[in-house]
């Protein structure tokens, strides 16, 4: 049998139900939606989880569409599906909810005596941690910007995540991010692989919902949960996140896309007023790749309108 809060599976079965949170105030049981898929033989316990941001949408649609092909009775383990773990942020077609604006992947591993968007961070570690064996966090680039596709491994924890990062199957990978409290730091604390995978963002596309299903199939072949072997590039691309933001308002111009190589000075993006005139010019600090990209073309002073990344060398599996 498998146990994860209030579910219990039998091998060869699949079930759903909510980890509770809080109650709304339209009485409203809030928390955390699970789909589990038990296979019939043994194997790991792999959960991938979405919808952190309310408005990533591709994701979401891709866990709901990977569970339901997958079948118990060949699995291997346990898949643990999350479609969208900040619901309150989705009913807000936001990337906060509504509730606290609080950033829920800036905020692990949350507080059970904190506003909700803090309990949610609690309650995850404490259920959903403890009962799988690695994590997977699908995101897009929100509504805001777009992304290219890529794997985040944290640094420090390479040992833990390496393989699970190239298994995604994107030609980069983001080492570092610098910031704490996302959903991948409490999971790593506690000695289990866990890696983000970004593709997309901007609108909901078909195209990056299937990037994020073929990574997580190609993922859980690589655990030994389905059958055939995982597909691996011969190289992947190491990167390191520089976060470029503006100084004046205005509107945004990109002159550039996702993935795309530059040299240092290149254009990458410019701010112009509403007579046309450029407030500001937004330039390759050195050579390497543009990782995100504003969509929104409103900017405000200190709004993030580039992602820049420097490549750090290569990763050979």
């Amino acid at each position: 049998m498998y146990f994860i809060g209030p579910l219990t599976v039998a091998p060869g079965e699949r079930a759903q139900g909510l980890i509770p949170v809080g109650t709304s105030t339209y009485g409203v049981e809030l928390g955390i939606p699970l789909i589990v898929v038990n296979g019939a033989q043994d194997g790991p316990v792999l959960c991938v989880d979405a919808g952190v941001h309310g408005d990533e949408y591709d994701g979401q649609e891709a866990i709901r569409r990977v569970l339901a092909e997958t079948d118990p009775a060949t699995l291997h383990g346990t898949l643990v599906g999350i479609p969208c773990l900040n619901t309150p942020a989705f009913e807000a077609a936001a990337r906060a909810s509504d509730l606290d604006h609080l950033n829920l992947n800036r905020i692990f591993p949350g507080d059970t005596e904190g506003s909700y968007t803090l309990r949610l961070a609690a309650t995850f570690v404490e259920q959903v941690i403890p009962a799988i064996d690695a994590l997977v966090d699908l995101h897009t680039g929100g509504t805001f910007g777009e992304i290219a596709p890529l794997a985040i491994l944290q640094g420090g924890y390479e040992h833990l995540a390496t393989d699970l990062a190239l298994a995604a199957g994107h030609e980069l990978v983001w080492k570092g991010g610098k910031w704490g409290g996302t959903v991948r730091h409490p999971t790593l604390d506690a000695g289990k692989p866990a890696i983000t995978i970004e593709a997309g963002g901007g609108t909901y596309r078909e195209a990056t919902v299937e990037l994020h299903m073929n990574s997580v199939r190609n993922i859980m072949r690589s655990l030994g949960m389905t059958e055939g072997d995982a597909e691996l590039r011969t190289t992947y691309t190491a990167v390191s996140g520089t976060f470029a933001r503006s100084k004046a308002g205005g509107f945004f111009v990109a002159h550039t896309e996702p993935g795309q190589n530059c040299k240092e000075g290149d254009l990458i993006g410019s701010i112009v007023d509403h007579y046309g005139s450029t407030l500001e010019e937004v330039r390759a600090p050195q050579e390497g790749v543009v990782l995100w990209v504003r969509r929104i073309r409103t900017v405000h002073p200190g709004d993030e309108v580039v992602i820049f990344g420097e490549v750090q060398g290569e990763i050979l599996p």
